[in-house]
């Protein structure tokens, strides 16, 4: 009897969520989170309004692709305060450990690297980057040794490292600008040459929107495997549905840029091409940072869900103590956070000092304000335990916004400072609000 019990619960189907009506409705049945869409909304309700302010020069193909150029930067670090943030402790010092990385990557390139490989060969990018991500993965190591064995408060290890590291950054290179020498490391940083053009732009949306498919089959195969409720078959087109949308605007929109026109003739010259009487339309397409960014955003959103490690990150920030008594290793754990944040960090370097072209003592200043900033905003808890990498993500690109809009507008620097601020406090406002509902 037991057993045709056992074997019946096994063969009959996942049940459907039953959402019921109306707009709550909605949002049970396609799992949006309604912090995600407000966080979206509120984009949305940015751009339109500097669109307007700037007088229609915000939402063009150009100021959409070099913002999401500068977004890169500070979105790279973002994806690793989250799980800093989760573990209930913050880095004050991702800024000034950008800066002096990317000094260290700087001065190793031209004084060393080049002089040693030559500087055609394509192997200098390569030994750049390595050195910049092992002096981040040291120097976060570091500080998360100090942080979780000598049991150092993380505000004041990393408001130390702030000024520590931003020291060490004028002391590498004795206060001078250090250009880069490497042209292949310089495509980081994006720029005309640092894109993959029109084509190349829909091979890799082509690829986004397979890996959507497949993502979309195997996580309702999952749900269906362990008896999980699993979406509507309408819910599940309209999130999927939202997401290519979202694939093909955003490759639609980066093809839309195009090279200006002396370098356009640059290019067709380089390429033996003939310019037509109307010039040539030569598309940017994406960047290569941004992608960089997107990629580092899917692998941390991996190693958040689907591995032990950001398992045991969230066990801690939801409740240190048992999950010490669960046999976690928060000591080395919380070490790893940091040492991936500083790994992350030096990626970031990497992006900053390719597209200024060289590295410079004030590199890095008040990122670590936009990077905790865009953290929150996208829905890390300051009480640790909850976040998301993709709303870090939304986040950055928030933060991003909100500077480069009041950029166009001429605000003073003072000023952009002042409206950062007051946004980060807002968010820390409306987090305590939501987790009192919630609670």
């Amino acid at each position: 009897m037991s057993e045709a019990t056992s074997e019946s619960s096994l063969t009959k189907p996942a049940p459907t969520i039953n959402a019921g009506g109306g707009f709550k409705g909605f949002l049970r049945a396609t799992e949006i989170d309604t912090r995600m869409l407000g966080m979206i909304g509120a984009l949305l309700v940015i751009w339109v309004g500097f669109h307007i302010l700037s007088g229609g020069t915000f939402l063009t193909p150009r100021n959409l692709w070099n913002l999401s150029v500068q977004t890169a930067s500070v979105g790279v670090m973002a994806t690793g305060m989250v799980l800093v943030i989760v573990t209930r402790n913050i880095d004050l010092s991702v800024g000034s450990i950008l800066g002096v990385t990317g000094m260290v990557m700087a001065v190793a390139q031209t004084q060393y690297i080049t002089p040693l490989l030559g500087y055609d060969s394509s192997l200098v990018w390569i030994a750049t980057l390595a050195i910049g991500l092992v002096c981040g993965l040291l120097i976060g190591g570091l500080q998360g040794y100090v942080i979780a064995y000598l049991g150092v408060p993380a505000f004041i290890v990393t408001l130390g490292g702030l000024l520590v590291w931003r020291g060490a950054a004028w002391w590498v290179a004795s206060g001078r600008t250090i250009p880069l020498t490497d042209d292949n490391f310089k495509l980081l940083g994006g720029g005309s040459d640092g894109s993959i053009g029109a084509t190349w732009s829909w091979v890799v949306a082509a690829v986004a929107i397979l890996f959507l498919l497949a993502a979309a089959y195997g996580a309702r195969q999952q749900r269906k495997k362990f008896r999980f409720a699993i979406k509507p078959i309408w819910a599940e087109a309209v999130t999927l549905g939202l997401a290519l949308v979202a694939v093909i605007g955003a490759t639609v929109i980066v093809n839309s840029y195009f090279l200006p026109g002396p370098l356009a003739r640059r290019y067709a010259e380089a390429n033996g091409l003939t310019v037509p009487e109307g010039g040539l339309e030569i598309s940017f397409g994406y960047a290569i940072p941004v992608l960089l960014f997107i990629g580092v955003g899917i692998v941390m959103t991996f190693i958040s869900r689907r591995t032990r490690f950001g398992r045991y990150v969230f066990a801690i920030g939801g409740n240190p103590e048992a999950a010490e008594l669960a046999g976690i290793n928060t000591k080395r754990v919380t070490m790893m956070v940091f040492m991936l944040m500083g790994m992350l960090a030096a990626i970031a370097a990497a992006i900053s000092t390719a597209r200024l072209s060289s590295a410079t003592n004030a590199q890095g200043t008040l990122d670590e304000l936009y990077t905790i900033a865009a953290a929150v905003i996208g829905g890390t808890s300051l009480a640790g335990g909850a976040g998301t990498i993709f709303g870090a993500m939304l986040g950055a690109l928030v933060m991003q916004s909100l500077q480069s809009g009041m950029v166009l507008l001429g605000m003073d620097t003072p000023l952009q400072n002042i409206v950062v601020g007051a946004v980060l406090v807002v968010a820390v406002w409306l987090d305590t609000i939501y987790r009192r509902r919630a609670a």
